[in-house]
């Protein structure tokens, strides 16, 4: 009997996942990337928000053109984009943890990867949640791609995850002066970098609340 039944949830996780397939999406003429059927876009003041609800996790990812598009200067600068930028995701959360914080290429652009583990579960007794990030920065605008589920998802999302993470493409036209100029290292001179990528934060705030009631939602169908 016990066989059976994990069977029939096998084959329900098969038949969902179908269900679900995640779809190439343009999010404008340099970067694809790949959602579930169903997912919603919103566009305010030329930020675009893409939502959806993939098998077994949420899918998140932001469009945001950057307030200064003043071209960074060296690799570092860029570098403390990205620390800005999971700080200020980070601060988000007074439960939140960042793990296995590393960069990435995608294409020929750097880019940063981590997850934020929010725990929640001493005050809701829900399970803690697992939101994960990539982000890519070029001089015009910050794209963030988050996948998220409840951390009792961790081994059965796994696969989603990887397929989510795989399907970003970009243009061959960018590349990493797109990103920096000089490949020279160390500190630019007084570099403001808390302004670089900042709206990107902003917009990731005000959506958190939806986030949330659909995590919930995912939750109740455990």
């Amino acid at each position: 009997m016990k066989k059976i039944i994990l069977s029939l949830s096998i084959i329900l996780f098969s038949l969902t996942g179908f269900s679900q397939a995640l779809k190439p999406v343009k999010i404008d003429s340099l970067v694809t990337v790949s959602l579930p059927a169903g997912f919603t876009k919103k566009d305010t003041l030329g930020q675009q928000i893409y939502q959806g609800s993939a098998s077994l996790g949420n899918i998140l990812v932001l469009r945001v053109p950057n307030a200064n598009t003043k071209p960074l200067n060296k690799e570092s600068d860029l570098k403390d984009v990205f620390k800005t930028y999971i700080n200020g995701i980070q601060k988000q959360s007074v439960n939140g943890s960042v793990m296995y914080p590393r960069d990435t290429t995608i294409g020929k652009l750097e880019g940063k990867v981590f997850t934020l583990r929010i725990d929640n579960s001493g005050s809701t007794g829900e399970s803690p949640e697992l939101r994960n990030f990539i982000l890519l920065y070029t001089q015009d605008v910050t794209y963030t791609f988050e996948y998220n589920y409840p951390e009792q998802r961790l081994d059965l999302a796994k696969a989603e995850l990887k397929q989510f993470s795989g399907s970003i493409k970009i243009a061959p036209t960018l590349d990493r002066r797109d990103q920096y100029l000089s490949d020279a290292k160390g500190m630019s001179a007084p570099a403001k970098i808390g302004i670089y990528g900042g709206g990107a934060v902003i917009i990731l705030i005000i959506v958190l609340t939806v986030i949330k009631r659909k995590n919930s939602q995912l939750e109740a169908g455990v």
